[in-house]
């Protein structure tokens, strides 16, 4: 991976007048507008009610223009035939698993999957970098199982910009985003339902039969790993914050996928360092 920033397709003064044009936009529209705007494009997903709607968005898109020359993000066989990016963190639900294939298969979507660095189970996960690590350093647990799996996808597959799955409903550090943005690495990101609420997701994914995950019918409404999701609470309905179930009683609102890279990278790195001189230490002979 590139510890520099590549040269980002907008300058400040393009996405000042990129965004103006889209506020208010449809996510369709925006959709279009990306797929027509944008190169290196592809979807990064854990497969959530936003992630389906756009791609379910993406696969009429294709289908309306009749078009096969939307690559790398969609083209026609059938149905549109997505380019998506699913960091498997070794700890997602089943029925996040599960979403996964049905998706793949519904949408026709060629999925990347990509997991923690060296490693493809959680037993050798747990070996090698330590059980509960989201409890006893959460930074690293992030930057392992999706910082880094991330950046690696994205110099693999070539990409220079990603649709997400973010809306200003879900609060937090969401509530002031842009449509349109570019991150610390240079990497455009597009978030193209970002005005709509829980219900307007909820509303489209009933109405256009979107397979969904199936812990949206036991109360759930986000859905991240299954040790830092909290079972929803019953009776609780509000449309408040809807990402109150992840994390809880943790100062923290993002698992570092939209965080500075660089800033990630370098505290990991500088840990790991730390720990391999103390583990060196405990096994040089004595009076060495």
């Amino acid at each position: 991976m590139s510890d520099t920033k590549t040269t980002p397709q907008f300058s400040p003064e393009d996405l000042q007048r990129i965004n103006a044009e889209l506020s208010g936009k449809s996510p369709q529209d925006i959709l279009k507008w990306a797929i027509d705007n944008v190169q290196g494009l592809y979807q990064t997903t854990a497969f959530g009610l936003t992630g389906m709607c756009a791609l379910d968005m993406i696969s009429k898109i294709s289908l309306e223009r009749n078009e096969i020359h939307l690559v790398p993000l969609v083209r026609l066989s059938r149905k549109a035939w997505g380019f998506d990016i699913f960091l498997d963190t070794l700890y997602h639900f089943k029925e996040t698993l599960q979403l996964a294939e049905t998706a793949s298969e519904t949408y026709l979507a060629e999925l990347h999957t990509y997991r923690p660095p060296g490693v493809q189970t959680v037993e050798e996960f747990e070996a090698k970098y330590g059980k509960e690590l989201w409890k006893t350093d959460e930074d690293a647990y992030d930057y392992l199982v999706k910082v880094e799996p991330a950046q690696r996808a994205y110099k693999e597959l070539g990409v220079k910009a990603v649709i997400t799955g973010r809306r200003r409903s879900q609060g937090a550090d969401r509530q002031d985003l842009p449509v349109v943005e570019v991150d610390s690495t240079g990497l455009i990101k597009i978030n193209p339902l970002i005005d709509w609420s829980f219900k307007d997701v909820r509303d489209y994914i009933d109405k256009e039969n979107v397979p969904y995950n199936a812990l949206l019918d036991q109360g759930y409404r986000s859905v991240g790993d299954w040790h830092s999701t909290a079972a929803p609470v019953e009776g609780d309905k509000s449309d408040g914050n809807e990402r109150g179930n992840r994390w809880q009683g943790r100062n923290k609102s993002e698992c570092g996928l939209h965080k500075d890279y660089f800033e990630m990278k370098k505290a990991f790195e500088e840990k790991h360092k730390a720990a391999e001189e103390v583990a060196m230490q405990k096994e040089a002979p004595v009076g060495v």
